[in-house]
């Protein structure tokens, strides 16, 4: 007997929904070994790159090709506990744009901040904690929230809605979203590190460039040692404005240079004393949240966080450095307040130890002024004086008028130019123009 023709109706009625088991947890297991083989290629993608940004982006990129998602988010989470950054896949520029401001960290995503442990929701807008969306944002219902940890921290939230199938996101998007998120948290502190070792490999860099070229007093187009220290910090600090500000006598903070974003000038009164002060006495670097305190009313419009570090070491004049980064760019980090004082440090010492080249030549152009002077005097003088005299006693052996009026004149043009060396001796002596930063 072949097939089933000769089986009983329950018989064949069981193996059937036998067979249409096996036949789905196939599929399943399927479907299982599709989502770890996208798992893996996603966490492979995410860790081709070191660039922070990129690092970012591809996370987001990936869990939404994973899950299946239409729209996905990454949002960081700054220092006040808000969101510094968010990173959105689904909406393009033009969408983004007519929304306005993006998300801070109000309702669910204040939620999840505050809260950080994996969120499921069948409809976002319903959830309590829902404020709502802006005009022109695009509809979202489905949600799944996951914190991203680096080490013990949590540095953000992977946010995605609307699964394409139009289904809910299930435990296992769930599981799949947080192993993501794990493997984007140790993506995070690689590319972390590595922005770090090439920050402070660039403060190195050229604080050890400047320090040489200010030490040898090799001219730079024109401009001042301070323009110079202000340019290099710009470029190795990422940061849109570099001062430099000495305090004057009644313990003002003053502008001597500034390099950057335009609206600071020489000799500006400055608002920062006090803390500028705390730092040159102190040494180490500090951070100011509002650069209205620091650089002057209307500066926190357009720059973020500034960042204090004193020229040299305590006792020196040299001032501080201040360094700013626009309005809304990653903040300074600690590894920014490490490096930011080597540099000023270094540079301070160069700073002085350019100084007292440069006293040292001035020096020796004294000295050889007053050797040139007293030369002129006591050589070239005294002899043209007594040739004056020599040529006064000849006229008692002459008679002639003519011989007299000529002995005359040449007595006149050598008390002129006895009159000319005397200039240039007293000039010789006078005080050099002073010293120039």
């Amino acid at each position: 007997m072949q097939g089933t023709e000769g089986w009983t109706s329950p018989m064949k009625g069981r193996v059937d929904l036998l067979l249409r088991e096996f036949v789905a947890r196939a599929d399943e297991l399927l479907h299982a070994q599709e989502q770890m083989n996208g798992l893996l290629a996603a966490v492979v993608s995410i860790a081709e790159d070191l660039s922070l940004e990129a690092v970012l982006d591809r996370v987001v990129n990936s869990a939404c090709l994973l899950l299946d998602a239409r729209f996905g988010a990454l949002g960081v989470i700054g220092e006040d506990q808000r969101l510094s950054h968010f990173i959105t896949v689904g909406i393009d520029e033009e969408g983004i744009r007519s929304i306005g401001d993006l998300p801070t960290g109000h309702g669910v995503l204040g939620h999840l901040i505050r809260e950080p442990a994996p969120l499921r929701l069948h409809d976002l807008g319903k959830h309590p904690m829902a404020v709502g969306f802006p005009p022109h944002h695009p509809p979202m219902k489905t949600f799944l929230g996951v914190p991203i940890r680096v080490r013990d921290t949590v540095f953000g939230n992977l946010y995605l809605t609307e699964k394409k199938n139009g289904q809910d996101f299930t435990r296992a998007d769930e599981d799949l979203a947080v192993a993501l998120a794990a493997a984007a948290g140790v993506a995070i502190q690689n590319a972390r590190l590595f922005d770090e070792s090439n920050r402070r490999r660039r403060w190195l860099e050229a604080g050890m460039e400047l320090a040489s070229l200010l030490i040898a007093g090799e001219p730079d187009g024109g401009q001042t040692d301070l323009d110079r220290v202000g340019e290099a910090a710009v470029h190795a600090s990422d940061s849109v404005l570099a001062v430099i500000a000495v305090p004057d006598p009644e313990g003002t903070l003053r502008c001597r240079s500034a390099v950057g974003v335009q609206g600071m000038y020489a000799g500006q009164e400055l608002p920062g004393s006090e803390v500028g002060g705390a730092v040159q006495e102190s040494g180490q670097s500090r951070l100011i949240h509002d650069a209205s305190t620091a650089l002057g009313v209307g500066m926190s419009e357009k720059l973020g966080t500034v960042l204090v570090s004193a020229l040299g070491h305590r006792g020196t004049d040299n001032g501080v450095l201040m360094l700013a980064r626009a309005a809304g760019a990653p903040a300074f980090t600690h590894s920014d307040l490490e490096s930011s004082a080597l540099f000023s440090s270094r540079i301070g010492l160069a700073l002085d130890l350019a100084r007292a080249s440069a006293r040292r030549e001035q020096n020796v152009v004294l000295s050889d002024r007053e050797r040139i002077a007293r030369d002129l005097h006591d050589l070239v003088i005294q002899r043209l004086f007594a040739a004056g005299l020599g040529i006064q006693n000849l006229k008692r052996f002459v008679d002639d008028p003519a011989g007299h009026e000529r002995m005359q004149a040449v007595s006149r043009e050598l008390d002129g130019i006895i009159h000319a060396l005397r200039a240039t001796i007293e000039e010789l002596r006078a005080d050099p123009p002073g010293e120039t930063e």
